[in-house]
């Protein structure tokens, strides 16, 4: 079963999948929040990010890689200590180190936007060496799941969908390439 009909009228998963989901994505902390996200989701469900989505940014302070990539110890303990986000040692500590990187990517590429453009078309399989080159804590599943949420590998929604039709009018990267399987 598809996702636009799941999502169909559900309370979160609906408004998210009508106007976000599959949409290209070019703002550096809607990236960051998004791969923060699809990290913190791994072994739990997508409802789950959705309904505590906002905790996560309060705590994240908006997913300004800057402000996360200087978090300490203090931030840490107060992470580990937030009962609104996910509170996983490996995974608190993959978005700050992912922080780290997308800073060390806008040095070399200008913004973690223009990196991933840099590295389009790529295949499935090639975007998830690349991330797990590049990145931590970055498994198939969550790699496939942030490129299609945000645009750059096709598949987010069935074309019947009428969502569909309005992302593709937006021209996301993976209707520029066949390369996206």
């Amino acid at each position: 079963m598809s996702y636009c009909r799941i999502a169909k009228g559900h309370p979160f998963h609906g408004p998210y999948h009508d106007r976000e989901y599959g949409f290209p994505v070019r703002r550096e902390s809607a990236l960051f929040e998004r791969l923060a996200l699809e990290i913190n989701q791994a072994g739990l469900s997508w409802l789950t990010m959705l309904v505590k989505r906002e905790n996560f940014r309060k705590a994240f302070e908006g997913f300004d890689p800057e402000v996360v990539a200087a978090y300490g110890a203090r931030e840490f303990r107060r992470l580990m200590q937030d009962a609104g986000i996910i509170r996983n040692r490996l995974k608190i500590q993959a978005v700050v180190e992912n922080a780290k990187r997308i800073l060390a990517i806008r040095e070399s590429h200008g913004s973690f936007a223009k990196w991933l453009d840099a590295h389009h078309p790529r295949s499935a399989k090639e975007w998830q060496r690349l991330f797990k080159k590049t990145f931590v804590f970055t498994g198939g599943e969550i790699v496939g799941s942030f490129l299609l949420s945000t645009g750059y590998l096709r598949g987010a929604h069935v074309p019947s969908c009428p969502v569909y039709g309005r992302i593709a009018k937006k021209q996301p990267p993976w209707s520029r390439s066949r390369k996206t399987s």
